[in-house]
Order: C-alpha cells, then structure tokens, then sequence
C-alpha cells in the first residue's frame, strides 16, 4: 500500500458555505408583529387543550434552526482553530528560536542526511522574518493587520499590479483544502491588495487536476498564490507554471491546528511536502539561500 501524501487529508473538503452564514435561518417562517398567536383548542368531549399543528410545526423549526446555528459556530472554531486553551503560538518566537524550529522539522524530513548535509539546506535566521511586533491572536480574521504591521514591506507589494503571468509575491502554505479556501477569501479583500493588486491564487489538489492550475497560471496574473504543499510543490517542481521572479515572501500556517491539535509542520506528509517540495524545490531554496525570500510563519 502507498504511502498517504498531505494532500490526501483534503478528502474531507466542505465546500466553502458550510463555513458561510446561511440565508435559510432568515427565510425561515416567523410570526409578523401584526399576527396573532394561534390559540390551542380542545378536543371535543375531552376538555384538555390542545396545541394546533402549526404551533409543533414551528417549535421544530425553531430547534432546527439553532442547531444549525450551533453547528456554525463549531465549525468557524475548526476552520480557524481556535481555543482559549491553546498556548502562545510558536510563530510569535524571535528569528533565532524560529531558525532552531524550523531546523528541528527539516532534520525529521531528512532522518538520513548528516548533520553537515542538514546545515547546508538550513533556512538561515536571516531570512526567517521577525513578527515579534505582533502580540494578537493570530487567527485569519487578524491575517490583513497581522500583515500590515509585522510584514508591511509584503502590504505594499500585494497592493502593486502583477506584472507577468504566474509571478506571485507570496506563497502562502496551508495544511487543507478548506483552510486555503478561507485563506483565499481573506486574501482577495480589497483592504489587502486594494485595487491595482493581481488576483489569488486557490491551490490544491482535491476538485483540481494539475493542468488545470497550470493552464490558469500561465493566463493569469497573480499577486498571491494559496495552496496546500502537495499541489505547489507539484506546481514548483513538475512544471514551469509559477515563476519565482516576483516572489518575496513565503508563509507558513503554523498556528492553525487541525482536530487532532496538528500544525501543518507536525502532520509528517505535509511537513515533508513543506521542506521537500517547497522549502526545498531548487528555485526557491536559491531565492532563501541569496536573501531575495523571506520567510514568515504566521
């Protein structure tokens, strides 16, 4: 049997309006403040009241729709991870703590390579951006302000029109389908990339043939790609559809964890994805190697 890779874990993609508010909570029926409240009524011989069909039918429908609106609330948690519990994220470390973190997930990518070969493909603190300024949750709803105060250089850029076709400034790496979803929507606000920026990019391999995302990026200027390690490391590294030439910026989505409390550098398929394919695809190791890439864990 094959090994499972990070993108099989998108199997249980929901489509994006689970995670959206529902109209059918407002088109639910409700009693105007003209009407009146139906009376109940007794059965005849019996005495004992009654409550009309329509009074039961309407009592269900309130159950349900709270229900509803309790399974929203759980799944907003999940889509973004969060919990009063959880401790400070390790994102918020200073560069240098960064670099040994990093460091730590690459040499489990890389159980065979010495410690001499490790050092060699080492992501130097020098690239690792400082956030330190940040001290908010990092949650998606925060990502705009968490860019324009700990990455501002990547705030300016995202705003700039794209120039060629499949040249993004930023990576951004998720562990899921649905977490690059949600990332995507936030992404494409108009209060990140304003008017002129290029469009976002929507990268993984559930729903989507390879081709097809290569075809798209060969056509289409974009300002930022999102996506799943599986499917851009596929892109960086089988094909020539993302050019490297405008990227600065590389981040990683460290502080989200799945159900089972995993980031996408604990899941071991997505964390080799990240460091095999990604970190380590020839072109963007060069970019970090020279200093033109930054990497930004957020």
């Amino acid at each position: 049997m094959s090994a499972l890779r990070g993108d099989d874990y998108e199997d249980d993609y929901v489509p994006d309006d689970l995670v959206a508010e529902s109209g059918g909570e407002e088109a639910a029926a409700s009693l105007s403040e003209d009407e009146e409240e139906p009376k109940g009524h007794t059965t005849e011989g019996s005495g004992v009241l009654q409550a009309p069909a329509e009074d039961t039918a309407k009592a269900k429908k309130r159950k349900r729709r709270e229900k509803e609106k309790e399974k929203k609330i759980k799944k907003r948690r999940l889509v973004e991870g969060i919990d009063a519990n959880e401790p400070i994220s390790v994102a918020a470390r200073p560069p240098a703590l960064l670099a040994e973190y990093l460091s730590e997930k690459q040499a489990k990518s890389f159980s065979k390579l010495s410690a001499i070969e490790l050092e060699d493909i080492r992501i130097p603190e020098s690239v690792i951006a400082d956030t330190t300024v940040w001290t908010a949750p990092r949650t998606l709803d925060q990502l705009g302000d968490f860019i324009a105060k700990a990455v501002p250089a990547l705030k300016t850029r995202l705003a700039q029109k794209s120039k060629d076709s499949g040249a993004p400034t930023l990576l951004f790496i998720a562990a899921g389908a649905l977490r690059v979803a949600d990332v995507t929507r936030v992404l494409k606000s108009k209060t990140i990339r304003g008017e002129k920026g290029g469009d976002v990019a929507k990268l993984f391999a559930r729903h989507f043939k390879l081709e097809e995302h290569v075809a798209y990026l060969k056509r289409s200027k974009i300002g930022a790609a999102v996506g799943t390690p599986g499917r851009i490391g596929k892109l960086l590294c089988e094909s020539d559809a993302v050019s490297l030439s405008a990227l600065t910026h590389i981040m990683l989505d460290v502080t989200f964890r799945d159900v089972k409390k995993r980031s996408i550098l604990d899941i071991p398929e997505t964390r080799d994805e990240v460091f095999r394919t990604v970190l380590g695809a020839e072109s963007v190791r060069q970019g970090i190697q020279r200093g033109k890439i930054q990497v930004v864990l957020f």
